[in-house]
């Protein structure tokens, strides 16, 4: 049974929170004015997200380590080398394509996508660094949304209210961008707690990474369709979507539509089910020791010992000697000094 977290600890946590939000936005400010003075143009979307992801580690690394005495913090993040953390990754990216080509089915149906391809070297050059850029900026997006500051606003206020607040902790930040409309808050919030999910399940990152690179990726590098308002991922694959606002989302992409919403809705029992065997694995209660310590291995080697010692045979006891019983029959004088209680014997007179 585990100790409830007491009210300063739950304060403390989410002062923690706080203070990991605030450290992702100037994480983020760091990270951008950094890659512009050192990388070209074409180069920034790229060390920027790898910049910012080496801050985020470092930084959340330091307060784990700090504020809550972890021995190994980055493990403690949602990272852990595990068995078995390749196949998370791997289901995960193949749950976020599965989600973009069921988003992507009704604008290929109600009017198309419309799909230029680049056969010049220079493009299959740059597909490599694309893949790379939306993989860092999804392991960004889960070691900010789904790392230290969410697990220490676990700490403060329970999984379920937490997973709530950061999906809208996350849309608000999405709002942010250009084009932004209610359809795209709302998909911020449905993707959040889809991805919040895979991390409360595993209590890892692997599959929650997987999910939103895959979510990504697929949507820009082979459908070339647009990733919350950008069109210019994908050098190989261009990707012009044609039909009504609400199945394509206009310029801002699936982000921005009601169809892609709903997808994300029922993609969360989606993960429940895939992720049974690790949630049993790493959600199972802890099983702590209590009552009189013994030592078992004390106490084995001891039975051991005793069985496979080679016992004395115990000495014969002393024969006892029993008397024969006299026959029922036979005269038996009295004991000394006890009366004589036998009937008189009778005589016969021979005399006529």
């Amino acid at each position: 049974m585990t100790v409830s977290p007491t009210p300063g600890s739950r304060l403390r946590a989410y002062a923690h929170f706080i203070v990991a939000v605030f450290y992702f936005f100037l994480a983020r400010t760091l990270a951008r004015h950094a890659a512009v003075s050192l990388v070209i143009d074409s180069w920034v979307p790229l060390v920027t997200q790898a910049i910012l992801v080496f801050l985020l580690l470092m930084g959340y690394a330091a307060m784990g380590f700090w504020f809550n005495g972890q021995a190994r913090p980055i493990r403690d993040q949602g990272l852990p080398l595990r068995p078995g953390w390749t196949r998370e990754m791997a289901t995960g990216i193949a749950t976020g394509w599965a989600v973009a080509v069921v988003c992507v089915i009704p604008v290929v149906l109600v009017g198309g996508i419309a799909i230029v391809l680049s056969t010049q070297r220079s493009s299959w050059e740059w597909l490599g660094i694309d893949v790379a850029y939306f993989a860092l900026f999804a392991l960004a997006e889960e070691i900010a949304f789904r790392g230290y500051g969410f697990q220490r606003f676990v700490d403060a206020i329970g999984p379920i209210p937490a997973a709530v607040g950061f999906a809208a902790y996350y849309a608000v930040v999405q709002s942010l961008r250009p084009d932004s409309s209610h359809a795209s808050f709302a998909v911020a919030i449905a993707l959040t707690l889809v991805l919040s999910t895979g991390y409360l399940r595993t209590r890892a990152l692997w599959l929650g990474w997987g999910i939103n690179f895959g979510w990504k990726a697929s949507r820009a590098l082979i459908f070339g369709l647009a990733v919350g308002g950008v069109n210019s991922n994908s050098p190989i694959v261009q990707g012009n979507p044609m039909g009504p606002f609400w199945v394509t989302g206009g310029g801002f992409g699936l982000d921005g539509t009601w169809i892609t919403f709903a997808v994300l809705l029922l993609a969360i029992p989606i993960v429940f089910r895939i992720t049974r065997e690790l949630d049993f694995r790493y959600n199972a209660p802890e099983i702590l020791p209590a009552g009189i310590p013994v030592d078992l291995d004390a106490a084995a080697r001891a039975q051991h010992e005793a069985a496979m010692t080679t016992a004395q045979p115990a000495a014969a006891p002393a024969l006892v000697q029993i008397a024969p019983a006299a026959p029922p029959n036979s005269a038996s004088a009295p004991p000394n000094g006890a009366p004589d209680h036998s009937p008189p014997e009778r005589t016969t007179d021979s005399a006529g």
